[in-house]
């Protein structure tokens, strides 16, 4: 019973916390340049997490070989991901629209890990993922034009799918036993350095204020230390492409957000949208052709 609800709650907590970070972020650069607020993020998680690591005494790996690995999945899926987020809606994508581009990564996914993984998708999961992505533009209505700002932001969003959807992919082979808080701190770390000259090309404001604050809290704590335990729990816990098809509710939860926080009105196709996503997710759980295979690095 405990396992089956856990099973549940995890998922949960994953993709409500996920989908409420595009908000946040919206939020987070009112008041603060991309890059800055980015870089800020990263280096207020590495200080957490290494508070963290001193407290109970936790050992980094001895392989030089391993925190290679435990890096370039990092800048993966920590670093490529969030600087082409922030900037994607930095440039005037909305969160929804932004989360609606990231929520293409079970697409993305089930390919490369039937390429490169050896996963097996079956016919019936293939058809959630599809149905799943009807719902989603569903969810979204795209009733706008899009201007060149916005298609800036479309572009770098694309980024953060390929960044996610390769991170996960080499998070799952080379780093399946990395321990969550230590390897946080290697990724955290090796985000901040790729950030770090990033800085150069934009005009650096903050604003510190109660919003920002929030916004920032949310980020480095929540969304970096938080999520990414919860995704890598799952990807160790899980095949990758089944994990990954939990990200077709991510612009479900940012409507739903975006909704409370930033009082946005929710239209009836949303509605719509959500029964298909959710019958999408039964098609996928249920339809998988066999478990994972890794190879050995």
């Amino acid at each position: 019973m405990f396992l089956k609800l856990k099973s549940f709650i995890v998922p949960l907590a994953f993709i409500t916390l996920s989908g409420a970070g595009f908000v946040f972020i919206q939020m987070g650069l009112t008041y603060a340049s991309s890059m800055a607020f980015l870089e800020l993020r990263y280096l207020f998680a590495f200080i957490v997490l290494l508070f963290v690591v001193f407290v109970f005494k936790l050992k980094f790996p001895n392989s030089l070989i391993e925190i290679f690995h435990i890096g370039i999945a990092g800048i993966l899926s920590v670093g490529v991901f969030s600087i082409a987020c922030f900037n994607s809606i930095d440039y005037g994508l909305s969160p929804a629209f932004c989360s609606l581009i990231i929520s293409l990564q079970p697409i993305v996914v089930s390919f490369l890990a039937m390429r490169f993984l050896g996963e097996s998708v079956s016919i019936k999961a293939w058809f959630g993922l599809l149905f799943g992505l009807v719902g989603v533009i569903l969810v979204l209505g795209f009733d706008s034009e899009i201007n060149k700002n916005e298609l800036i932001g479309f572009l770098f969003a694309i980024l953060g799918l390929l960044g996610m959807s390769f991170g996960s992919l080499y998070q799952k082979k080379y780093c399946s036993n990395m321990n969550l808080i230590t390897g946080g701190v290697i990724q955290t770390f090796v985000s901040a350095i790729v950030v770090l000259p990033l800085l150069y090309f934009e005009d650096i404001r903050v604003s510190f204020n109660g919003e920002f604050i929030i916004a920032l809290f949310y980020m480095s704590v929540i969304a970096s230390i938080g999520v990414m335990s919860l995704l890598y729990y799952m990807i160790r816990h899980g095949e990758v492409s089944k994990v990954s098809s939990l990200f077709y509710l991510l612009p479900v939860v940012s409507v739903l957000v975006a909704y409370f926080v930033l009082d946005n009105k929710i239209e009836s196709n949303v509605f719509i949208g959500i029964i298909i996503v959710l019958i999408s997710m039964g098609l996928i759980n249920k339809n998988y052709s066999k478990k994972l295979v890794i190879k050995k690095a």
